[in-house]
């Protein structure tokens, strides 16, 4: 079986989870901050890929303390062997990635899709960023136009066909114009 670095493998087939930070306490552990929402998908990791070194990491353990996420990985027992880990990216592979509740989505399948008008028809654009606004969130369209990612405005959101429909408020585009 031909099994290829992670270095080599295009960033589409990974799954950013976490972002290591700076060492805690005198064991090699490290603090991080989570990527992804739902915080018992970090009781179940085994295995990480650290993008920024580049290496495959056995995770020894990983629990919150006061909120911060810590991860403890096998082999990494002193403050020494962890400092290099830091800045790290923790991925895992995309067929790893947490399985969903229906209606929830994962930004990553969101950006790229076309934006059309659920009344006209009409093309909007095609969603090229996403940005936390609290709450839902917001898509970014054709780097200009700001959609609220809410149900009342998003009405129909089909990944796999790439399409979002949209009914927008009145004046939501006169708002956004560059």
């Amino acid at each position: 079986m031909n099994v290829q670095e992670p270095s080599r493998i295009e960033d589409a087939a990974w799954v950013a989870i976490a972002l290591l930070g700076r060492t805690r306490g005198n064991r090699g552990e490290l603090t991080a901050i989570p990527l992804s929402s739902k915080p018992e998908r970090f009781q179940t990791l085994t295995e990480v890929y650290l993008f920024g070194s580049g290496e495959r990491r056995e995770v020894e353990t990983t629990w919150f303390h006061n909120g911060t996420l810590i991860f403890k990985f096998r082999g990494i027992d002193t403050i020494s062997d962890a400092e290099p880990l830091s800045g790290c990216e923790v991925r895992v592979p995309l067929a790893e990635r947490t399985p969903l509740e229906a209606g929830e989505f994962f930004q990553s399948e969101l950006i790229g899709c076309e934006v059309f008008d659920h009344r006209s028809g009409e093309r909007i654009g095609s969603v090229t960023d996403w940005e936390d606004g609290g709450g839902a969130g917001i898509l970014v369209v054709d780097r200009h136009l700001m959609i609220p990612f809410a149900r009342a405005i998003c009405v129909e959101i089909d990944p796999a066909a790439r399409r979002i429909a949209v009914e927008l408020p009145p004046g939501l585009r006169d708002i956004n114009q560059p």
